[in-house]
């Protein structure tokens, strides 16, 4: 089979397209032929080796989708010929997605139904399920509230933007010009433009004076506006930073709220077959579209890495060997 792999850590470059012997999963695992696999940011930092570095050859690709091929001798649950769809392999401790097959622990893999797509679902995965972790399980986002999603148009923000709608919350979201159309159709109530200089007015405007929940992926840029933009016990839920060292210029704006943050990263999820089963149910009822904004082959895996870091796009960008 081909597969996309590194042999020593770098930039984009550094990846390159092998034929290796195709894998047996193991007791717990499923063999899985794959229909799609997400580009994310985390998997060019599995590759140049800003997370923990991976031991080399290795293929990146955390999110999947495919039909299962094979089975291992402890699997009951999945039967060869059923779509599914997952997150969380391509780490330290799994080779990835980019490839024709990939063996995946059945942990980390659920059923995907039959009105799914499975190019969506193989971008789904860390976008959707992070998410529906910040939203659902950390905020827990109640109807009728105000919930502040910045960066509505990236692969997180987007997905957040529909589950929040999908709970009946009152979706407030931030995004260039170009994309506040299509951030309306699917479910924000209000999207505003992020470089505006009264950006803090009008979302106090937008949301009667203050929001009860906030998904934040640069809190360096925006963990005083957060506070300052905040209702009375809102809950902040940060996933993500460009400089690892955000900081208050006045944190009296949050401890007079009663501001609850909550830091987190998808991959401390208990269970992902819990947040993958939601996110199945939302998709299929089409609650939940993942926007795919390019497909790429394998061989232009270089090119998907370099795009999901260095270009602007409304969604995901997806590898369909």
């Amino acid at each position: 089979m081909r597969a996309v792999r590194l042999h020593e850590h770098g930039d984009a470059d550094v990846l390159q397209v092998d034929d290796v012997d195709r894998p047996d999963p193991g007791e717990d695992e499923l063999l899985v032929e794959v229909a799609a696999a997400g580009v994310n940011p985390v998997d060019t930092y599995f590759r140049d080796g800003s997370y923990e570095p991976v031991g080399v050859p290795f293929t990146p690709g955390v999110d999947f989708s495919g039909v299962v091929a094979a089975t291992g001798d402890g699997v009951d649950d999945f039967a060869d010929g059923d779509r599914v769809f997952g997150t969380g392999i391509g780490n330290a401790s799994d080779q990835g997605a980019y490839a024709e097959y990939a063996t995946v622990p059945t942990d980390r893999v659920v059923h995907l139904p039959d009105d799914a797509d499975l190019a969506e679902a193989g971008a789904a995965g860390v976008a959707a399920v992070t998410a529906w972790r910040a939203l659902i399980d950390h905020a827990a986002l109640d109807p009728a509230e105000y919930c502040l999603v910045h960066g509505g148009s990236g692969g997180v923000g987007h997905a957040a933007v529909q589950i929040g709608a999908a709970v009946s919350a009152r979706v407030i979201t931030t995004a260039s010009e170009s994309y506040h159309d299509d951030l309306e159709s699917l479910g924000a109530e209000t999207v505003l433009d992020y470089g505006r200089d009264d950006l803090a007015d009008a979302t106090l405007e937008a949301s009667d004076g203050g929001v009860d929940a906030i998904l934040d992926h640069r809190l360096d840029d925006y963990l005083q506006f957060d506070a300052d933009v905040a209702a009375t016990g809102c809950r902040v839920v940060g996933i993500g930073e460009n400089s690892p060292d955000p900081a208050f210029t006045n944190d009296g704006a949050a401890r007079s709220k009663d501001v609850n943050y909550q830091f987190m990263s998808m991959f401390n999820t208990p269970d992902l077959r819990v947040p993958l089963r939601g996110v199945a149910h939302l998709m299929a009822t089409d609650a939940l579209s993942i926007e795919l904004a390019r497909s790429y082959d394998l061989e232009e895996a270089s090119q998907a890495q370099r795009d999901v870091m260095n270009d602007s796009f409304l969604g995901k960008l997806v590898i369909e060997p």
